[in-house]
């Protein structure tokens, strides 16, 4: 297969032997060709609606949100959410590549938002429209391209709570190599504040905020919580910013900091918050505590039917839309975490082709 990205005005040239997956590359190629930053995604929902109305796909709308159902919905029965996203970051620096350009070359597509996570939003909507004409389906199927999802933002999925938490569960596309994550770590983001007495540094006098600020940053460093989840291990402490000071002989009077935490299901936020505030000099205020760890149960339909067709299971690190779900999902999609974000952005064509087929694959199990 031969696929050959134009210039603008958009145009995609394919060869004779054109096949289900090269639909959903041209899809794919035509999203990273549009600027979609998260709150900018307007001209990517626009695409997205546009590609469902050729379908003849009937689609609803909020915000920059759009979802779909099956052809024959029928109320009487259990919903899979099938998820992914349209925005992107902005583009780092060290691109060689046009980030905005789809360009296909050895047998990949880079551009933003290929790997993360465009490959897994085409791939799923592929999957979705292989099942849609089904009417012996077992469950419905509700696909949703979501906003904001790269800044956790409220215009994203939040949006559609009524919708998300009458399905039973939800598959996350992002980029996990096709395999599956059934357990992901949630966010806190802490500020800190430890308060010394100014003084002058010449003179032995005041209290020095930055060395009260150095016992904290240790005790980060250094502890560990007690409780364990067997697939994705501790919550992780990471003090990612800090600040004080004004001028290099007044010591200074305060010193802010900043702590990622990683969370774990075996905490509350509550319970969290109370162990670092019991150990810590700083006064602690968590500044977001809505992106909650999540797992499903190993005995679960979908994990059960991972397992049976051979996909490897994993505890993911990173987040995704998985946070502001209130159902069980897992995360699987193709590609790489590790691209994510990255210059000269990439996914291989194969990775989508093998996406697909293995969505595909997946659903046959259970519905």
């Amino acid at each position: 297969m031969e696929i050959v990205f134009l210039e603008q005005p958009l145009r995609f040239r394919m060869a004779t032997n054109e096949n289900i997956s090269a639909t959903y590359i041209e899809l794919l190629q035509k999203l990273i060709a549009i600027s979609s930053f998260s709150k900018e995604e307007e001209k990517a929902a626009e695409l997205i609606r546009k590609f469902l109305k050729g379908k003849k796909i009937p689609f609803e709308t909020k915000l920059n949100n759009t979802w779909i159902k099956n052809k024959h919905f029928n109320f009487l029965k259990p919903s899979i959410l099938l998820n992914s996203h349209i925005d992107t970051v902005k583009p780092v620096d060290g691109w060689i590549k046009n980030p905005f350009g789809a360009t296909i070359e050895d047998d990949k597509i880079i551009g933003l938002g290929s790997n993360d996570a465009g490959a897994a939003l085409v791939s799923l909507l592929g999957t979705f429209l292989h099942f849609y004409e089904r009417d012996d389906l077992k469950y419905n199927l509700i696909f949703v391209a979501s906003a904001e999802e790269e800044i956790s933002g409220k215009n994203g999925i939040d949006q559609l709570t009524e919708l998300t938490t009458a399905c039973e569960f939800a598959i996350v596309g992002e980029p996990t190599e096709m395999k599956m994550a059934i357990a992901e770590k949630g966010l806190m983001v802490l500020d800190g504040e430890v308060k010394g007495k100014a003084g002058h540094s010449a003179r032995n006098e005041g209290v020095n905020a930055i060395y009260l600020a150095m016992v904290d940053v240790q005790w980060f460093q250094n502890y560990q919580f007690k409780k364990i989840n067997p697939v994705l291990g501790p919550v992780k402490l990471t003090v990612s910013l800090i600040q004080a000071g004004t001028q290099h002989n007044i010591i200074p009077d305060s010193c802010k900091y900043t702590v990622d935490v990683r969370t774990i299901p075996e905490y509350s936020t509550d319970q969290l918050l109370e162990i670092i505030r019991d150990n810590v000099k700083a006064e602690i205020k968590p500044r977001s505590t809505r992106l909650m760890p999540s797992a499903i149960d190993k005995e679960h339909a979908i994990v059960r039917a991972a397992e049976k067709i051979g996909i490897e299971l994993f505890g993911s690190s990173t987040l995704s839309d998985q946070a502001l779900l209130k159902i069980p999902s897992v995360k699987i999609g193709p590609g790489k975490s590790e691209r994510s974000h990255t210059a000269d952005e990439f996914v291989y064509l194969q990775e989508i082709e093998d996406g697909l087929k293995i969505y595909k694959k997946l659903l046959e199990q259970v519905l």
